[in-house]
């Protein structure tokens, strides 16, 4: 009997991933739902929408973030615009390795899947890899973005709006917490640079600049 139970939950990486993905945003949509998250009550179907658009970085929103959701909510959001651009694996991998625990087979295989890796060799040291890089990109786009957003906005606020807006651009999430997204900043160089480099640096990934670290010509 425990065999035959061990088997039926014996996922493959491409499950693990999906049902992964599902639960992240199905907590999602819980967070958005609860009073904490929102200046006006949003439906179950905004929140699913909103939760599944931010987790899988689509971009797509029904709500209008910036004034329907308050700070808790736009936390919730970057949180989920993180699963979403790293992968949920790379997340739960890196936090045991924090641990200190064993990374076994079964998760180097999941993450060979989630990185569209030809082995497994090295995938470990691929996520080290990641999460440092990505927290050095987005800490320096949230740095320069700061630059124009606290004088405008206040530290706190222009803080929160730098880091909100360095991660969406990096995860190529492309969310905003202006109404107009950000047309009203067409005409700022600063803002047009440091967006456009962190969402190209973000769609090429961590996998094309380790590559060409490796390999420096063409």
């Amino acid at each position: 009997m425990n065999q035959r139970k061990w088997k039926m939950i014996n996922l493959t990486p491409p499950q693990v991933l999906a049902l992964g993905f599902a639960l992240v945003i199905l907590l999602g949509t819980l967070l958005l739902k609860m009073p904490i998250s929102s200046k006006a009550e949003i439906s179950w179907m905004d929140a699913f929408f909103t939760a599944a658009s931010a987790t899988t970085v689509t971009g797509l929103s029904v709500i209008d973030i910036g004034t329907t959701l308050s700070v808790f909510g736009e936390c919730v959001m970057i949180v989920m615009i993180q699963i979403g651009g790293l992968g949920l694996m790379t997340f739960a991998i890196f936090t045991l390795i924090l641990l200190g625990k064993r990374i076994g087979l079964k998760e180097r295989l999941i993450m060979q899947e989630s990185f569209n890796q030809t082995s497994i060799g090295g995938v470990i040291r691929l996520v080290k890899i990641l999460f440092i890089f990505t927290l050095a990109v987005e800490l320096a786009g949230t740095a320069i973005l700061s630059l124009k957003w606290i004088p405008e906005y206040g530290a706190v606020r222009g803080l929160f709006y730098s880091l909100f807006h360095s991660v969406s651009a990096f995860n190529n999430a492309g969310f905003a917490l202006f109404s107009d997204n950000l047309i009203g900043f067409s005409h700022d160089g600063l803002i047009n640079l440091v967006i456009s480099l962190l969402i190209i640096t973000g769609g090429l990934g961590v996998t094309v600049f380790v590559d060409l670290s490796k390999k420096r010509n063409f």
